[in-house]
This record gives C-alpha cells, sequence and structure tokens, in this order.
C-alpha cells in the first residue's frame, strides 16, 4: 500500500494545475472568525473589589473628626493627596509654644511651613552650618549624626514621623548645627525659615512676649532618659500630668469630585455601512474603546496624585521593607496597621518575588477564592495582581492594603449612573456628528473617583524591591 501526501496545488510533471488551491477556494467560503482582540486587557482586579458609590451631585465629602493628641511630644499632620500641613495647635508640641494658646498666630506658623522631599542618603542639615529653620519629620527615617565620645561619627538618634528638630532656632538666632541630620528613607519633612517664624513673631506681641517668658524660665528637671523628672519626698511621689486629647470637626473636610477619562471614537460611514455583516464595527469599536478606558480609570485610581490610593494614602499608613525585597514579616507590619484588612494589591511581578521570599523560608501561602478565581494569599488575605502599581527604573514597588466599602469605613470607587447617553455605568458615549469627510465622531467618557474614609483604611509598604536574589 503506497500513500502519498499531495502539495497544496497539485500539478502534473510539467507543472500545470490539476486541481484548485485553498487560496482561491477560501474566496467563496464564510471564514469562521473571532471579534476583535485586544492584548492590553488585564484582570482589573482593583476595579472588580471596589464597592462604588452613587454620587449625584459630581461630589462626595468625607467628614471626618479631626483628632490631635496634645502633649505626647509628636507633632502630627494632614495629608491631602500629596500635600502634608502640619495641624496648628499641634505645634504647642514644640516646648517654646508649649502653652501658646492664639489659634491664629499658630494657624500662621503652620500655613508658613514648607514641604520638601528628600531622597535616601541626602542631608538636610550639615554640622557647622548656620541653625536657620525648624524642621518638623512628616514621614520617613532620619539619622541625627554627631560626635562620639572618642570623636569619631555616631548616631546620635533615629527621627522619624512626628519628630522634629531645630525647635530653638528662635531663641539662638546665631548659632550653628551641633550635627548632620541625613535621610535614611525616602522623607517629607516641613521646614519654617528664622526670617519668617521671625516676622509673624514681629506683627504678634502674644508670642514675643511667650518666646520671652519661655526663656526666662528656668529648664525642668529631666532623668537621664529626658523625660520631666518627677519630685520623691517623703516616700510619696508627685502626680504627674495627665496628656490630654481633644477633638474636634475638621473645618475644612476633603471633597472627591469625579475626574473624567474621554476619548473621540471616529469611524467612516463608509465602514459603516458597508462592512457589518457578521460584526457591528461601531460595535466592536465601541467595546475596544471602552475596555482601554477602564484600564486607564485603574491606572488613575491607583497613581493619580489627586485621589490615587498610592499619593493619598496616609503618612502613618506608610512603611518600608526591613530589607528591601517584600517578605512575609513585611507583609504582617502591613497587615497590623489596619482592621480587616480586606485586600492587598500587588504588581505581578511583586508576588513573584514575594512567593520566593517565601519559598526561601519554606512556606507555602495557601490559595483562596475571589469572585471565582482562585489567587495567591497571605494570613487569609487575597493578594491580588496589579500591574497599574508602578516599578520604578530601580527596581522598586509598592504593595497597597485596603479595607472596602463604607459600612466598614474602607476606601470606596465613585460614579454617578443615570447619566445622559449612558453606555455603561457611569460611561456614556454621545455622538458628535459627521465631518465633511463623513467620518462620524463619538466622545466616549467615563466618570469616577475613588475615597479613603478613614486614615487606616490603606497603607503602603514602600520601596519594595524586586532585583535582589
Amino acid at each position: 500500500m503506497t500513500t502519498s501526501v499531495e502539495s497544496e496545488n497539485t500539478t502534473e510533471p510539467d507543472g500545470q494545475q490539476l486541481s484548485l488551491s485553498t487560496a482561491a477556494a477560501r474566496q467563496l467560503a464564510t471564514t469562521t472568525k473571532s471579534v476583535p482582540q485586544m492584548q492590553g486587557i488585564s484582570s482589573r482586579w482593583l476595579l472588580r473589589v471596589l464597592p462604588w458609590v452613587q454620587v449625584s451631585a459630581g461630589t462626595y465629602r468625607v467628614n471626618r473628626r479631626l483628632t490631635y493628641t496634645l502633649g505626647d511630644g509628636r507633632v502630627e499632620f494632614i495629608s491631602t493627596g500629596t500635600e502634608v500641613r502640619v495641624i496648628p495647635p499641634e505645634l504647642g508640641e514644640l516646648p517654646m509654644l508649649r502653652d501658646f494658646g492664639d489659634s491664629a498666630v499658630l494657624e500662621a506658623l503652620a500655613a508658613a511651613f514648607e514641604q520638601r522631599q528628600y531622597a535616601p542618603g541626602e542631608a538636610l542639615v550639615e554640622a557647622g552650618g548656620p541653625a536657620d529653620e525648624i524642621f518638623l519629620v512628616a514621614h520617613g527615617k532620619l539619622n541625627k549624626i554627631g560626635r562620639g565620645k572618642y570623636g569619631d561619627e555616631t548616631v546620635l538618634k533615629v527621627l522619624a514621623d512626628g519628630d522634629y528638630f531645630g525647635e530653638r532656632v528662635p531663641l539662638e538666632p546665631d548659632a550653628t548645627w551641633e550635627f548632620t541630620v541625613r535621610a535614611v528613607s525616602r522623607c517629607t519633612v516641613l521646614a519654617l525659615p528664622l526670617q519668617t517664624f521671625q516676622e509673624i513673631a514681629g506683627r504678634s506681641e502674644a508670642l514675643r512676649g511667650h518666646l520671652e517668658d519661655f526663656a526666662s524660665r528656668p529648664e525642668r528637671a529631666q532623668n537621664k532618659k529626658g523625660e520631666a523628672d518627677i519630685a520623691v519626698a517623703s516616700g510619696h511621689s508627685g502626680e504627674p500630668v495627665i496628656p490630654g486629647t481633644f477633638v474636634d470637626y475638621e473645618l475644612a473636610p476633603r471633597e472627591y469630585e469625579l475626574s473624567v477619562a474621554q476619548t473621540v471614537l471616529r469611524v467612516h460611514t463608509r465602514v459603516a455601512d458597508l462592512y457589518n455583516d457578521p460584526m457591528s464595527q461601531l460595535e466592536q469599536q465601541l467595546r475596544l474603546t471602552v475596555e482601554a478606558l477602564r484600564e486607564r480609570q485603574e491606572h488613575e485610581i491607583v497613581n493619580n496624585p489627586e485621589f490615587g490610593l498610592l499619593h493619598n494614602a496616609d503618612l502613618g499608613q506608610r512603611i518600608h521593607t526591613r530589607g528591601g525585597p517584600p517578605t512575609p514579616d513585611d507583609l504582617d507590619e502591613l497587615l497590623s496597621r489596619r482592621r480587616k484588612t480586606q485586600y492587598l494589591l500587588a504588581h505581578p511581578r511583586t508576588i513573584a518575588a514575594f512567593g520566593r521570599e517565601c519559598n526561601s523560608r519554606g512556606l507555602y501561602p495557601k490559595n483562596i477564592e475571589v469572585l471565582g478565581s482562585a489567587v495567591r494569599s497571605w494570613r487569609g488575605v487575597p493578594l491580588l495582581p496589579c500591574n497599574k502599581i508602578p516599578i520604578s527604573a530601580s527596581g522598586t514597588t509598592s504593595v497597597l492594603a485596603m479595607r472596602t466599602g463604607e459600612e466598614n469605613q474602607g476606601v470606596i470607587g465613585l460614579h454617578q449612573t443615570g447619566i445622559p447617553d449612558e453606555y455603561q455605568p457611569s460611561l456614556n458615549v454621545r455622538f458628535m456628528g459627521i465631518s465633511e469627510q463623513a467620518v462620524s465622531s463619538y466622545l466616549v467618557s467615563a466618570y469616577f473617583s475613588a475615597a479613603i474614609l478613614v486614615p487606616d483604611a490603606c497603607g503602603v509598604l514602600e520601596d519594595v524591591e524586586l532585583g535582589r536574589g
């Protein structure tokens, strides 16, 4: 029995074709085809797990109680997006301003602080330089460096969120820095130049009098740890002052306006008229355009400076890794910052790096089911992939942790349904007309935003290294 395999075009030895080729036959056949495919579509877990709240007026106001603690020795701040402000009464934590009650002057001083960013290794002040600024540490870690007992350089103190230095600058205007302060991690600080402080003091007789009175007071007794000393006599200790807490409402609550992502879809009328069978060209063009807008929507909810989660997470909810790579210890610390963490979001490469760290320790996190899909988890919290979390040029990224929903005082998505020409919830398609070139135009708009209802609803593990082995 002889079996032969014929080529696509069966020919005689002299080259003459004997049968119809498949290429020609396809001209009479109906090809089975797919709808247009798009490689840029991702899982978009963030959009899927966020509870979406209807915003009828286009603006969502988050009312909070303004809480600050007096007498704890640490300064507290308010952060709105990337902007950080010191709470005016918290300036009373500075020794020279303690018990100073003129709120207008404190507000003027608070408004005069300048926000600055410092990279790891960058010096804020150098020993021997003129001491002419007051510094408040809003976020990050710094080393206060001076000379040790034997003349070598040593770390005198580690400064972190809420600490300050240069508090005696207004009392000693001609002094120089006796130490160097250098950033250990990325830092956000608020600085008040001496000249600005003097200008405000020049307009306030109450502040000048308070400073003169403070300078003339004898220094309070301290123990060897720098704590206020408690006098002991006849076997009875004195009564220490109990730190007091004052709670007030925010006078200017945060308002979130719906953002918009838009594009103009153009389709030639000839294409829409003649090439609509078996698939509608306009429908397929709209489908792919909407997918691109939804991808951009998730990107903005993560990265937008005004409302994005990475920029709007509270400074007190930002932590750094212990050694660079994302370890189980790091995620444990991230989870410990809030009650009822419901989701962790990380770039897929971050999840892979975390898997390597777990493998090296002999740990094997379980998979759990979320919306019908099996995903990796840590401590029972799903670890969802999100490729919108950026990776820096140096190979560092972040991990998001969040609690969601209004009932949980968590993170919520904001949108407005029922808008004119709505195509999907809070997304509409509006016909803009036909040009002289017979091109139809459609304005496709998606309206959205996100809000963090209380500070501990969202946390960030920062400076996560991916490239270290």
